[in-house]
């Protein structure tokens, strides 16, 4: 089993990496292979909604979302983490998943997924909320963890000092094996994934 950790911080080793590093941590204890990938810190293009994807099965613009979807199409679960910009998750962190979950929905579908946060104050629920309808419309469980996904601080060495917030980034990692082992002992014994109802509406009558 592999989990994939994306960091859309500017700041490649900053307060989002010693968030997901715990998570990471907690996962390698129980045997999960752990992936951390940045986002780096140069301009990402968003969706242009020029609907090249449904013909092609990838993003026109051929960067690091494509190969991250192809690496999702073999991961198992999923932590997105975003440093608090302005009561919301980075630019480039929704530009990323606007792109990765449109042009590769299937490569997320049913797998559990998480979403963590850093601020230095507040923010961070809005924040969350917004992370998780990316999963919430893919048919991806959700997992919690003992509180609300965040750490707090202005820099690494803060967030290394707030010992609830690395508790639950801690607890997250290990919710999320078992989840992934629950999911894989499901399909050892014949449980399959449910074949949803497809249906679009434009409009209420």
């Amino acid at each position: 089993m592999k989990v994939l950790l994306v960091n859309s911080s500017s700041h490649q080793n900053g307060c989002t990496y010693t968030a997901l590093s715990e998570a990471a941590r907690a996962l390698q204890e129980c045997g999960v292979q752990t992936e951390l990938i940045w986002l780096g810190n140069d301009a990402l293009r968003d969706c242009v909604a020029c609907g090249h994807c449904r013909k092609a099965g990838r993003c026109v613009f051929d960067d690091l979302v494509n190969s991250f979807v192809d690496k999702a199409r073999e991961a198992d679960g999923f932590v997105f983490g975003s440093p608090v910009y302005y009561a919301h998750p980075t630019g480039r962190l929704l530009s990323f998943m606007d792109r990765a979950f449109y042009s590769g929905a299937s490569a997320f579908k049913f797998k559990p997924a998480a979403a963590v946060l850093s601020a230095r104050r507040a923010g961070t629920t809005a924040s969350f909320d917004v992370i998780n309808k990316y999963f919430t419309i893919c048919s991806m469980p959700v997992v919690a963890s003992t509180y609300w996904n965040h750490v707090y601080g202005a820099k690494a060495e803060d967030v290394q000092q707030d010992a609830e917030g690395l508790m639950t980034m801690y607890n997250l990692g290990k919710n999320m094996a078992w989840m992934l082992q629950c999911i894989e002992l499901g399909k050892q014994n014949g449980i399959v994934h449910p074949e949803n109802e497809k249906i679009s509406t434009n409009f209420i009558r």
